[in-house]
């Protein structure tokens, strides 16, 4: 009966779409012969087949390969299920520049559980947003990636926290011998953005004949640094002016122009003054010399620029993996085995010089208990300075050129050592192990401004610093001057895992449809998180916000699953987990079905629930952090027009900082999810699978909508009001800083339809072929503020409150072809993006406008991606292989994406129109 039911479920595709080649060596066992019970990633439950209630995707080392990609992240991130607050490389303006992360259903990388070899890593040691724990993919060697496994619905009940969305489960390999060297090269057609990578493995004994094996993995990457300016006749890409395609003069990557009266932006190169008898700002001389935007139509007496003068597109890498494992078969019924992991990352990412008139925050201090400096409101410029012909001291507009840009340097450093035993013991077999794990981050940014120093040089006669010539007059300055106005800021932040784990399983009883399994397990773990603050954040004394976060915490867990084969075809599955923490517990439950009625045909469905205990930024007093969003002021731009009396279209796209502090009055995050699907092999070489899927997670830890904290009365805002018929409109200025606190709002809800079809081809002495869809369809994504504000972001730019701004597109897909013949193999993909509504959430206004006022881009709509990939292999020998790459063959330009901040005028996830068409090719050659 047992192998009935076997061949029948090696037919179904595995988990929503298994590929070919794992499922082969199923298929091909003698029916005599012992079954081989494998452990799939959401169950402790060993079983014959690797098909489950659960849809599972599987991508193998030979899809890697095929895909061209450099690392795991960046093939993971052109996945279908990955969706808004994943974190691409060249994120380098974000709070976890240098990191990687992948968010499956949108939900965010906090919400989706990163696995090594079925275990726990320690995260990132800084939160994306000051906000959301997560683990950095780069961490990961790709070379030595055996395959890995994404359960697309909720894991709480096996892993615990986090696991709301699903579970990414890398797996590396545990069986190599022989050695084996792998190099790759590759440049964009501009013969720039040159990655290079080179890995080594090595691996002895044969654990049947030996009773070891040992594998070691070295890998190194190095990345070139890609500048926005390297674009500059790429369309818009990379660009900051966007006039030549309608768009205003002051967009968010402009700089240096004056709004009106009493309104400039903070970042003029030549230096920007008030005439305090008019509230109006003239620019110093000099502009010409110091910008690289020559055409200054609109600048309105401004000195305007642009951030691709200086800001990169893609960062500086360089790094370094390191792997090893070691596995003794102690005897039949025991295997000892241990790992050590070491990755190191550095990346270098430039942005834009500092300006002098910040608006920053901290922690509030008996000297200043509102907790900010809004510089912008202060006479920075004395009386007696040379460059003020008003002899009054007076604001500044000023960004300091003379100084250059920042540069942000992230060095990470990742270690991780696991011991374990596993086995069978009185009809149990069981698997127990050790595992500690840390991760480093050193960040340095250069360039900063000591605050102090410059109010002193700019407005104290008394200062030895005094004067501090600006613009175009800044070669007088004395080299003493800047070696104290000039500073790096640093911090050293850490993150720490320690787990014991136990599980073990074992049959308990025969029914109907096979042997009713059962499993158990218990866990302990401490989490350390210590991420201070830049150096000279916590007082306002330099021109950045306070970002930290501390916490430590102990979770004791156990659990218990069954698999019930009720009756021939019909397979009923339950689990259950208790975890305590310091000061909340959870029991969390998932429960599961599979129907096979048919050869070719099942029916499956889960329902789960779990949770997200509040991390270490949310709920700490000691932790704080300021985001920044761009919204549209609700005083300065009502209905989405300028107001009268001053406003301008800047107020209806515009930048704003909220202050975010964690509580303790935080409560978890709870989720309850379900999926119901079907497998199908319709005909001989096609397989089927389509799930539908629903989230819905409550008491989520959000800050207020920035939309929201836009309105709130006590909102920060300079003092230029808006003047109507003479009579000033009071607390009307720009908006510079708002308050978000961290609350559990109401909840979250999301659905959605996964399509997964593979036909193998069989075309006699023309070999074979592969062809495959996988198709995601977001139906809904809501998010329920309260009873009456509910904001729906499917097919929109949202959410940009708390992901990077990329947007929710209801359709993703990939299509496939991979084709083998003789030694060669063919492997084309087609990846599709939607096209997306311009607007924070459906029926809001157009979050981008023309200089017309019309809505941008393209009647507020941002357009569809679509990219070709295109990859060979050729096996010259048993030991040699040949391979290369072509990444965005028709060399696609991304579309225009004016609002989102990860990329200028591009978004974030389609980098690869960004960079352009990209040519790799590489060898790997096995020694013995």
């Amino acid at each position: 009966m047992m192998e009935k039911i076997m061949a029948r479920s090696v037919r179904l595709v595995f988990a929503g779409g298994m590929v070919a080649s794992l499922a082969v060596p199923a298929l091909a066992q003698d029916a005599n012969a012992p079954l081989q019970r494998v452990e799939i990633t959401g169950s402790s439950i060993k079983r014959a087949t690797q098909e489950t209630a659960s849809p599972i995707q599987v991508i193998s080392k030979e899809d890697l390969m095929k895909s061209g990609k450099s690392t795991v992240a960046e093939y993971l991130q052109t996945l279908t299920v990955d969706g808004a607050g994943s974190l691409p490389t060249g994120f380098g303006n974000g709070f976890a520049a240098g990191s990687t992360a992948i968010s499956l259903r949108g939900l965010g990388a906090t919400s989706t559980l990163v696995l090594l070899n079925g275990r726990r890593m320690a995260p990132f040691a800084r939160a994306d947003d000051g906000q959301k724990s997560f683990t950095d993919l780069s961490t990961v060697p790709m070379q030595i990636v055996e395959r890995i496994e994404i359960l697309k619905d909720g894991a709480s009940s096996t892993y615990g926290a986090d696991a709301i969305a699903g579970v990414v489960n890398i797996i590396l390999r545990k069986d190599f011998e022989g050695l084996q060297l792998k190099g790759d090269t590759g440049m964009s057609r501009y013969s720039d953005g040159k990655q290079h990578k080179a890995s080594l493995t090595y691996g002895q004994g044969n654990l049947d004949d030996d009773k070891y094996n040992w594998v070691a993995n070295a890998e190194f990457f190095k990345s070139d640094r890609l500048k926005n300016s390297d674009r500059k006749d790429r369309a818009y890409i990379g660009r900051g002016d966007l006039r030549p395609w309608g768009f205003p003069v002051g967009t968010q990557f402009a700089g240096g122009f004056i709004a009106g009266n009493n309104n400039a932006n903070v970042n003029n190169p030549a230096g920007a003054i008030r005439n305090p008898a008019t509230n109006d700002y003239v620019t110093l001389p000099g502009c010409e010399n110091l910008t690289a935007t020559k055409d200054q139509t609109g600048a309105k007496g401004g000195c305007l620029w642009h951030h691709d003068q200086f800001r990169d597109m893609q960062p500086e890498i360089e790094s370094m993996n390191l792997y090893t494992r070691g596995t003794w078969q102690v005897n039949s019924d025991t295997q000892v085995y241990v790992e050590a992991g070491f990755s190191k990352r550095d990346t270098s990412f430039t942005m834009i010089p500092p300006h002098v008139s910040p608006t920053v925050a901290f922690p509030p201090n008996a000297s200043n208990p509102l907790g900010y400096v809004n510089y912008s409101n202060l006479a920075l410029l004395g009386a007696t300075h040379p460059q003020n012909p008003y002899g009054v001291a007076t604001r500044l507009r000023y960004v300091a050129f003379d100084i250059g840009p920042q540069v942000r340097t992230a060095n990470n450093e990742f270690q991780r050592y696991v011991a374990g035993i596993k086995g069978s013991l009185s009809g149990w077999d069981y698997d127990a192990g050790l595992t500690h794990s840390k991760s480093k981050l050193h960040l340095d940014y250069s360039n900063m401004l000591n605050m102090k120093v410059l109010r002193a040089a700019l407005g104290d006669p008394t200062s030895q610093y005094f004067p501090y010539y600006i613009g175009s007059q800044a070669s007088k300055n004395p080299a003493s001057l800047y070696q104290a106005l000039v500073t790096n800021a640093i911090s050293d932040s850490t993150t720490q895992l320690d787990v014991v784990d136990v599980h073990a399983s074992r049959e308990l009883m025969q029914l109907p449809g096979g042997a009713l399994g059962l499993a158990l397990g218990a866990e302990h773990r401490r989490e350390k998180v210590d991420n201070p603050s830049l150096s000279g954040t916590s007082d306002g004394s330099i021109n950045a916000s306070y970002v930290a976060a501390f916490g430590d915490s102990k979770v004791s867990a156990v659990f218990a699953e069954l698999l019930a084969p009720v009756w021939p075809g019909v397979e009923l599955s339950a689990a259950v987990r208790y975890d305590k923490y310091d000061n909340f517990n959870s029991t969390t439950p998932k429960a599961g079905f599979k129907w096979t009625p048919a050869k070719n045909f099942a029916l499956r469905g889960t329902y789960t629930e779990g949770f997200r205990a509040p991390g270490p930024a949310e709920g700490s007093p000691l932790s704080q952090s300021t985001g920044t969003s761009t919204v549209i002021d609700p005083i300065r731009c009502p209905g989405g027009k300028p107001a009268a009396g001053g406003a301008t279209s800047t107020d209806c796209g515009i930048p704003v900082a909220a202050v975010k502090v964690g509580s303790t009055a935080l409560k978890p995050e709870t989720s309850k999810g379900s999926t119901l699907g079907i497998v199908w092999d319709p005909f001989d070489g096609t397989s089927l699978a389509l799930d539908a899927w629903k989230i819905k997670r409550s008491n989520e830890i959000n800050p207020l909508p920035y939309n929201e904290a836009a309105a709130l009365p006590t909102a920060i805002r300079n003092d230029n009001n808006l003047v109507v018929n003479g009579v000033v409109v009071p607390n009307s200025g720009t908006l510079v800083l708002t308050q978000a606190p961290y609350r559990n709002s109401s909840f979250t809800e999301v659905s959605g339809i996964d399509l997964d079809i593979k036909q193998r081809v069989r075309l006699g002495d023309y070999g074979r072929l592969n062809l495959g869809l996988v198709w995601t369809h977001t139906a809904s994504w809501k998010r329920h503020e309260s009873a009456t504000t509910v904001y729906q972001y499917a097919g929109t730019h949202g959410n940009c409150d708390t992901s990077n701004c990329a947007g929710t597109p209801k359709n993703k897909g990939t299509i496939n072809a991979s084709w083998d013949i003789g030694s060669w193999n063919l492997t084309g993909n087609v990846n599709y993006r939607d096209s997306m509504q311009n607007v924070y959430f459906a029926g809001g206004l157009c979050a981008s406008t023309l200089a017309d006022g019309s809505g941008a881009p393209g009647a507020c709509k941002i357009a569809s991606f679509t990219t070709l990939d295109l990859s060979g292999r050729y096996n010259w020998n048993k030991q040699l292989t040949l391979f290369a790459s072509i990444n965005n063959v028709t060399d696609k330009i991304a579309p225009l994406d004016p609002l989102t901040y990860g990329g200028l005028s591009y978004n974030p996830m389609d980098a690869t129109g960004a960079i352009g068409r990209y040519f790799k090719i590489g060898a790997q050659y096995k020694f013995f």
